[in-house]
């Protein structure tokens, strides 16, 4: 790939100092937005799913003027639409959108098969589901549906992967960002806690626990999609893969331990996580999604610009 470098602008602490004011302040505006309704309800109730739907929307349609504003403060020039630096663009996207997902499917190969397994349809059934439109219509309804397989991973992608790495991008470079922006995103899943403690859900100490398991486990889930935002250049990849991780769920991996079947699923969990060691770089392979709009973000004559844009 043949691409200019970005040009302009501050570099070190001065550079760095506003990507990471600008992206605390992003991540604090869209936890924020949740709060913004008084409600004596709990999370999953109808009518305050209804209200944050509103609320996040409203701050993931500004989150671009973040990223805007971010590109005036520092000077940082480059030839990349703002939208294309956020993962909006044509080429490659028909990839984008089947390659990441495959990948993530192949990690979750065990669970899939241990889901299979216990599921009472066969697959004629399942795929007779699939297609019944009355089902989506169905899905369409319940708003925990819309927040767990839509409304949430659009949003959180948007705003912590497609916003926060072209910021972190020319501070930390592509390594480095690709593991300070989970962080953001651990970090914003900490007001659970909150809603925790007021409605009394458990005990102090299993909330902690519980806490700092998300907080470890978003945070890892965030590389990753991290990792495919950076190395496909579209949105719409990590969006897909965070829909199908938030419909799996985190693997039953003590459930699987005592599945009547559980050499089997066991095999499968094995050869999954083989299988996406030895994948993970040749199916999200930049060429194969043409130019990455964040390669503009780097030197031209750095290491970092050589190992994902040439």
């Amino acid at each position: 790939m043949a691409m200019s470098g970005a040009h302009g602008g501050d570099s070190g602490p001065g550079l760095c100092g506003v990507s990471v004011f600008c992206c605390l302040t992003l991540a604090c505006s869209y936890v924020g937005s949740l709060y913004v309704w008084k409600s004596e309800l709990p999370r999953d109730h109808p009518a305050v799913i209804k209200k944050r739907f509103t609320s996040v929307l409203i701050v993931s349609l500004l989150s671009p003027l973040f990223l805007s504003l971010w590109k005036e403060m520092t000077g940082v020039k480059t030839d990349a639409p703002l939208l294309s630096l956020m993962g909006f663009r044509i080429e490659g996207m028909i990839t984008a959108a089947i390659l990441p997902l495959l990948l993530t499917m192949v990690l979750f190969l065990g669970p899939l098969v241990q889901l299979s397994l216990d599921c009472p349809w066969d697959f004629l059934d399942g795929l007779k589901v699939g297609f019944d439109p009355r089902f989506w219509m169905l899905c369409g309804t319940d708003m925990r549906w819309l927040r767990n397989q839509v409304i949430a991973p659009l949003t959180e992608e948007l705003v912590f992967r497609a916003c926060m790495l072209p910021m972190l991008v020319p501070c930390t470079g592509p390594g480095p960002a690709i593991f300070t922006c989970p962080l953001f995103f651990g970090i914003a899943h900490f007001h659970h806690v909150i809603e925790q403690l007021r409605f009394r859900q458990a005990t102090v100490l299993s909330i902690f626990l519980s806490a700092v398991f998300q907080f470890s486990y978003t945070a890892v889930f965030g590389a990753y999609t991290a990792f495919i935002f950076m190395r496909t250049g579209h949105l719409i990849g990590p969006v897909l893969c965070h829909s199908f991780c938030n419909y799996i769920g985190f693997p039953a991996i003590f459930g699987a331990l005592e599945h009547p079947q559980r050499f089997t699923i066991i095999l499968f969990y094995f050869l999954g996580v083989v299988l996406f060691i030895l994948l993970l770089y040749p199916m999200t392979e930049p060429t194969l999604y043409g130019d990455i709009p964040i390669c503009k973000l780097l030197d031209v004559q750095s290491t970092e610009y050589r190992s994902l844009c040439s």
